[in-house]
């Protein structure tokens, strides 16, 4: 049987209806012995499988072999300091062709390091300002209500209706004309990138394929750019990326500008995951849709931090050794592959006690500088200094913005299947969360 996790089973009125809840069901975990290969078993658990290894064992880290080959899977705060402190780990070889051509390609920022990456890093961080930040949001607004200008009693998908809207806001925020773009196909692209990391053989190919044809049309604005046929507004992601110049002073080539400016469009797109799983949160605890929507906002931050702790997104991220070291008596060998749990640090009950509750009281007054190693959905470390990702501003500003509109919606949820499976590289509720309304 499929790992699965239960957020609601059947749900009523969105507007605080009865609905039935199912308890979470949680993979079973035995005492073992770790196999000689857990490729099958890493399939069959998903999520859950470094943690309830890390936890049978007694430990924050363990080896064993995926495909055959050996990697040391590390959890928890600690363990995501030395991952993220950029002298111990590089992702360079780290990540399989099959998903880093799909999600970052080769040359950009994630596989940097080094004066490298802190260069290229810093075009990333100019364009995450709190005034971006709320343009960025500002945007989705006006893409959301244009697309619910004429809601009536329709039925939707939220990720049928939230996709092209964070697809238009990206490209409008980036620079990037809307009549250079055709948003339709280029949301179902960048949503092909997320949807089939974990695939392999022909649905991957495809993806990557698409991704190929979104590269060249990123690369022809690029040059536009460049020969002054386009001028995008100073300080968006097309003309930082078009005139960067990497750390001995060249242009970037147009292929890799472009491949920047979707490590930009892309994780918008991906805010989709987390949009749906807000949804589904405000369903399950409707105490939090009244009170957003009687314009109480003073938990909405903590409430957007706690959905994304308490949902999967991306399960884990891999590493390689740099140079030797020794770490809780295990002997780390330059180029030994290594992969941190983001999913188990984020479940973790001793940076999170009663993981699996949803309570976002929990995140009352807490800040990233604070806590940089704890909450690590989308990485750990500090954002200046480490390859902490900057897109967890934009992600929160787009929570926060979502999570207001749909709390302030009239749309209600008809009974539906919100449970969502824990084998599955990115999750997502079954129903998709259907809206009557919206």
């Amino acid at each position: 049987m499929p790992s699965d996790r239960s957020a609601a089973a059947a749900v009523g009125a969105y507007g605080g209806g009865v609905g039935g809840s199912l308890p979470n069901a949680v993979a079973e975990v035995t005492m073992f012995t770790i196999p000689f290969d857990s490729t099958i078993r890493l399939l069959r658990e998903g999520y859950p499988f470094i943690s309830s290894r890390c936890d049978a064992e007694g430990t924050d880290q363990f080896t064993t072999r995926i495909g055959l080959r050996p990697v040391t899977f590390l959890r928890g705060a600690e363990a995501a300091a030395l991952f993220y402190d950029g002298h111990h780990m590089t992702r360079q070889g780290a990540m399989p062709h099959a998903i880093q051509h799909l999600l970052q390609d080769e040359g950009s920022v994630q596989s940097l390091d080094g004066a490298a990456h802190a260069r290229r890093k810093r075009a990333f961080l100019s364009l995450m300002t709190p005034a971006a930040m709320a343009r960025l949001g500002d945007l989705f607004e006006e893409e959301w209500e244009r697309a619910a200008q004429n809601p009536g009693q329709r039925r939707s998908r939220l990720d049928a209706i939230v996709r092209p809207v964070l697809t238009r806001a990206a490209l409008r925020w980036a620079g990037i004309p809307l009549e250079r773009a055709d948003a339709e196909r280029l949301s179902a692209d960048l949503s092909l990138m997320v949807e089939r990391v974990a695939q392999f053989g022909p649905p991957n190919w495809h993806a990557r394929w698409r991704r190929r044809g979104v590269e060249r049309w990123a690369a022809e604005l690029v040059e536009s750019v460049r020969a002054s046929s386009l001028s995008p507004e100073q300080g968006t992601a097309l003309e930082v990326f078009a005139h960067h110049t990497d750390e001995h002073g060249q242009l970037l080539d147009p292929g890799t500008a472009a491949v920047e400016l979707l490590n930009i469009l892309r994780p918008i797109l991906a805010v989709s995951l987390f949009v749906e799983f807000a949804a589904v949160a405000l369903i399950e605890h409707p105490q939090w849709r009244r009170a957003f929507a009687a314009g109480d906002e003073d938990d909405l931050e903590p409430f957007v931090q706690e959905v994304r702790r308490y949902y999967p997104f991306f399960p884990a991220v891999p590493g390689r050794v740099r140079t030797p070291f020794t770490w809780r008596g295990h002997s780390f060998r330059a180029g030994d592959r290594v992969i941190l749990d983001l999913y188990g640090t984020c479940h973790d009950p001793r940076l999170f006690p009663d993981p699996d509750a949803f309570r976002p009281e929990r995140f009352r007054g807490w800040s990233w500088e604070e806590h940089p190693d704890t909450l690590i959905a989308q990485g750990a470390g500090r954002h200046d200094v480490d390859h902490r990702c900057p897109g967890e501003w934009s992600t929160v500003e787009l929570l926060e913005r979502a999570v207001r509109l749909l709390s302030r919606s009239d749309a209600s949820a008809p009974a539906q299947d919100l449970t969502f499976r824990l084998d599955r590289f990115p999750t997502r509720p079954r129903s998709g969360v259907v809206l009557n309304g919206l």
